[in-house]
């Protein structure tokens, strides 16, 4: 939700074509059918958002696109200020969409959250790759990791590479 108070129409129009190159529209809305419409459903938090001339952008892509859009737009053009929105029905304060413009766009969460998968699949392999090597223990002689030994009384074992292990 903004409120578009001193825009021209040409400003209005252009965001409007970056809003749809993003998948979004943006309508300028009479307050009190807003809140008709609204009333009883997840967006009647919104009722108090509906102060001056509204405009609601709506989209159903990428709300990180649009939120970055119209905070873009909005430092821009001093005139446009964001009131606020919903996120899966939930109501954002207007610092909640700038921070949601911080976001990375979707496809970059998308190829993040797949490389994590991808790094959690083979640190799985990691321990398998020192399974030949002995371990030396505080007195110096070479033994493998005891299963039996477990809690605070566990002894220590230091791999002849650095690391410090302890066995479970």
């Amino acid at each position: 939700m903004t409120e578009y108070r001193g825009l021209t129409v040409a400003q209005l129009n252009k965001l409007r074509r970056e809003l749809q190159g993003a998948g979004a529209s943006y309508r300028v809305t009479k307050n009190t059918l807003t809140r008709r419409a609204i009333k009883e459903t997840a967006f009647a938090k919104l009722d108090e958002l509906l102060r001056g001339p509204t405009g609601l952008v709506t989209t159903a892509k990428d709300p990180v696109a649009v939120a970055k859009i119209l905070v873009r737009f909005a430092e821009q053009n001093d005139k446009l200020k964001i009131n606020g929105g919903v996120l899966d029905g939930e109501p954002l304060p207007a610092s909640s969409v700038s921070a949601l413009a911080k976001l990375p766009s979707r496809e970059v969460l998308i190829a993040q959250l797949l490389a994590c998968f991808k790094l959690r699949h083979l640190s799985c392999f990691v321990p398998f790759k020192n399974r030949g090597r002995r371990w030396s223990g505080s007195s110096g002689r070479s033994k493998r990791p005891s299963r039996h030994r477990r809690g605070p009384s566990a002894e220590v074992y230091r791999n002849t590479d650095g690391p410090v292990r302890v066995p479970n």
